[in-house]
């Protein structure tokens, strides 16, 4: 195992381990009770759950209850995050990963955010405190409140269910990753698993942009966080657009 990682570009190397370590402490830890993804998992900017550095720490966090969401991320991350690395140098690629994770975060937040401030309006216009609901939602006392019709029920759940879901997961850079591979190599074949043939980068990536582009807007509640793929595929895009433009001698 250690000969393998002393194969892996030093940038892709540690965040490998930093998304493996997290992930086995989030194992051991929620046996004990404690939910890192609630903490370390990116929450809306105007939920009551949200804190500042979710903005980096949500993509070195994975789904407990699905395996192979980090199998395939950390797949993704050395087959294609060590040739970006070699090719651009440690900071470079940093930079760019880094860069990718942050739009994912950003064009994910831009539908939910704006949808839990209309859900405020509605909850202040029904006499609720939010001060006081955001309260009982943070320890969990949501049992607590009293609903005098059954539409205010509905509209407080979810409000609940939006104030406490988060994005976990390197995806939305992985995806920057992947697009930026693409304008790069267009034409490089990867094979396929099934079938197993090779098809062209510019072809399956670009169809499995064009995927999750549809999937943000007719899939929105399947539990994947569709937009923050795509936003991590366009920060990919254009900044790999913008490097080759403006650095030409040291850029491939």
């Amino acid at each position: 195992m250690f000969s393998f990682l002393n194969n892996i570009p030093q940038v892709t190397k540690n965040l490998l381990l930093i998304n493996v370590i997290l992930y086995i402490a989030s194992l051991v830890l929620v046996n004990k009770g404690v939910d890192v993804g609630q903490y370390l998992g990116a929450h809306y900017f105007n939920s009551a759950l949200f804190q500042p550095y979710q903005v980096i720490t949500h993509m070195f966090m994975h789904s407990l209850t699905d395996f192979m969401h980090i199998l395939f991320n950390m797949l993704l991350l050395v087959m294609f995050g060590s040739h970006l690395e070699r090719l651009w140098g440690a900071k470079r690629f940093f930079i760019f990963y880094m860069a990718c994770g942050l739009g994912a975060f950003f064009l994910y937040n831009s539908i939910g955010v704006w949808e839990l401030m209309e859900l405020k309006k509605t909850i202040s216009s029904m006499g609720f405190d939010l001060d006081t609901l955001n309260h009982k939602i943070v320890n969990n006392y949501l049992s607590e409140i009293t609903f005098n019709e059954e539409n205010q029920r509905e509209v407080i759940q979810r409000y609940y269910d939006l104030t406490t879901s988060n994005m976990v997961g390197a995806s939305g850079a992985l995806f920057g990753v992947l697009a930026g591979f693409a304008v790069l190599f267009p034409n490089t074949e990867l094979m396929l698993l099934f079938p197993p043939i090779p098809i062209k980068a510019k072809y399956l990536i670009g169809a499995y942009l064009i995927f999750e582009i549809y999937s943000s807007i007719k899939m929105q509640h399947d539990q994947i966080a569709h937009l923050a793929h795509v936003g991590g595929a366009i920060v990919g895009i254009t900044m790999v657009l913008i490097w080759r433009k403006t650095d030409k001698k040291n850029f491939w």
